[in-house]
């Protein structure tokens, strides 16, 4: 059985990179559609694809939270993955796009769900900001709240996997000025705002030595997110479906324990169950998949669960060894390095 994919906005859907990428179901806010036409067509993606992952931010209004709670459990269906993502709007869209690439390799529900939380290590996003005064996403010292009101003041702003901020553009700005970018290979996906996309496109795409960039249209809550409409939005990810695959083929996998489905992390992403802790009797499948491909070597990759609550905030990748070092001292969640992976 195929694993659909599901999303709370249409601005979470960006075109394919290839004919061959499925899209997204988009569901309506309550407002907007009645229960009855929710549960109609939930039924009919079960019917067929069999799963259903839906990717939500996890600032999703409340009634809106709750309709979703309330289709899953009218329809008694264990196969429903309900994955908040703490990610801005536009980084959110680009990761549900690497999902709807890996949506049609032939990974299990289980793996496919749980590769949300994966995912979201490998992704850089930012902003341009006009302004920091309105931002609480990120730490924000009083210097750069001071300079927010001086004439020309820009900011570049990291958000994950770890935040940043260096000031580009007003007096005393620093011209060399560049935020961390991945030590990897990414395409740079890039929605102008009112600030205009000439630093994002320009100087940062050739700091990172990001391998193309794509126009997409700035999401309609790009502006609450980051705290100011004058903004301009990117985000660095892995863009090829091949390099994905082996990702997260690479990536120990466990079967759970209640409903019996693989997955990979911490927590199945169906029934919210916790992964067999190590030496457990469950069975496990080190780096293996159906997709094959030498990856990095197995890793635990931390996984959301599937009942809600905000993402914890991303760490850095590390290399396969390192990540196994961690993992043996605190037995905490690690993920594979793709700076390993033959493309």
């Amino acid at each position: 059985m195929s694993t659909a994919l599901a999303v709370t906005s249409s601005d979470l859907v960006l075109a394919g990179p290839d004919r061959q990428t499925p899209g997204a179901h988009v569901f309506a806010p309550p407002r907007e559609q009645p229960l009855e036409t929710a549960l109609a067509e939930t039924h009919a993606l079960l019917e067929r694809h069999g799963y259903l992952v839906v990717v939500h931010p996890s600032g999703l209004p409340t009634p809106f939270l709750h309709r979703l709670h309330t289709v899953r459990a009218l329809l008694e269906s264990h196969r429903i993955a309900l994955m908040p993502v703490a990610l801005p709007p536009l980084a959110t869209a680009v990761l549900v796009r690497q999902l709807r690439q890996l949506s049609v390799c032939d990974f299990s529900p289980g793996v496919l769900g749980a590769a949300v939380r994966l995912l979201t290590h490998y992704l850089y996003a930012g902003a341009v900001l006009g302004s920091v005064t309105g931002l609480d996403r990120v730490p924000v010292g009083l210097g750069a709240h001071t300079r927010s009101w001086l004439p020309g003041s820009r900011f570049a702003v990291l958000a994950a996997p770890v935040p940043e901020l260096v000031r580009i553009g007003g007096a005393g700005a620093d011209g060399e000025a560049a935020l961390t970018g991945p030590q990897f290979a990414t395409r740079l996906t890039v929605a102008r705002g009112p600030l205009g996309g000439e630093w994002a496109t320009g100087r940062l795409a050739a700091r990172w030595r990001v391998a193309g960039v794509d126009e997409a249209p700035l999401p309609g809550e790009s502006a609450a997110w980051w705290g100011t409409g004058k903004l301009t939005e990117f985000v660095a990810g892995i863009p090829e479906v091949s390099v994905l695959r082996q990702l997260v083929a690479s990536v120990r996998r466990d079967l759970c324990h209640w409903c019996g489905l693989e997955l990979i992390g911490d927590r199945c992403a169906f029934c919210a169950a916790p992964a067999p802790p190590d030496g457990g009797s469950a069975g496990r499948a080190a780096g293996r998949g159906t997709e094959g491909g030498a990856g990095p070597g197995p890793a635990r990759a931390a996984a959301e669960p599937a009942g809600g609550g905000a993402t914890a905030a991303a760490s850095p990748p590390a290399s396969a060894s390192a990540s196994a070092s961690a993992a043996r001292q605190d037995d905490g969640p690690v993920v594979a390095d793709p700076r390993g992976i033959r493309r």
